[in-house]
């Protein structure tokens, strides 16, 4: 796990495993940490990591549903955590889903966790929306809707630190990856979206891979715009993103185009 500074209330931690990433975010006496780190070692030392740079936690927020998202309750059990409605909705609808693919990540890779994830009492805020961060005006997240990668999702603004963390999309490491209940459709409609809060953002957490700078955000945009136009014209035999070919990538793009 490793962890940069983007901005003075902005930290980000980016995991070991899958280069999941986690953002703390302050004003004041108070602050929210969206995502997660994936490995139990990188959960255990994060309060303590937080603590250290005088970042406090209020809140947990998730991008979306997928499991690698949601840890965040192993750092910080006795925490609230919130979520876009539409994550909220899923979670409902889907009981017990991300502690049985947790549980399948750590048999496969035998990982033993001090205690199971608990994802009671989430609370669900609205989208389009926003959530107050400190006691000052100027400093609320912006809720923006984000599906396409999975049926749910929501991109976080920080404004007056110009940080957009818009979950699984936009990723340096990772080509589009069209999960159940997502769709090419709703993937090019949330890139689109998302362009305009890319422009005026200086730096984009995206879910997994390093924190970017508008230009290459920019850039990855429209590589996987691209992308997934062209999936859907060719499939298979559509070419990946350069940089983005590894075995494993080939592997999300046979699921895609399957």
């Amino acid at each position: 796990m490793r962890a940069v500074a983007v901005h003075a209330d902005v930290i980000v931690v980016v995991s070991a495993i899958w280069q999941t990433t986690c953002t703390a975010v302050r004003s004041g006496d108070e602050g929210f940490v969206i995502d997660s780190p994936v490995l139990p070692d990188e959960l255990d030392a994060l309060p303590g990591v937080l603590e250290q740079a005088g970042f406090p936690v209020s809140g947990l927020l998730a991008t979306h549903a997928d499991w690698d998202h949601l840890l965040g309750r192993l750092a910080f059990p006795d925490v609230s955590l919130g979520c876009g409605s539409s994550t909220a909705a899923r979670l409902d609808a889907e009981p017990g889903a991300a502690q049985r693919a947790l549980r399948a990540f750590d048999d496969e890779h035998y990982v033993a966790r001090a205690r199971p994830l608990g994802l009671a009492g989430v609370q669900a805020l609205p989208v389009p929306g926003r959530l107050a961060v400190g006691s000052s005006a100027e400093t609320e997240l912006e809720l923006h809707p984000a599906p396409g990668h999975t049926a749910d999702g929501t991109a976080f603004v920080i404004p007056w630190a110009e940080v957009l963390v818009c979950g699984d999309y936009v990723s340096p490491v990772e080509i589009p990856m069209v999960s159940d209940g997502g769709s090419i459709d709703a993937y090019v409609a949330t890139l689109k979206r998302l362009r305009p809060l890319v422009e005026r953002s200086e730096t984009v957490v995206p879910g997994h891979g390093r924190p970017l700078d508008r230009a290459d955000a920019l850039r990855l945009l429209d590589e996987d715009v691209a992308y997934l136009r062209a999936l859907t014209d060719g499939g298979a035999a559509t070419p990946l993103p350069a940089g983005r070919r590894s075995e494993s990538q080939r592997q999300i793009h046979r699921r895609n185009a399957g």
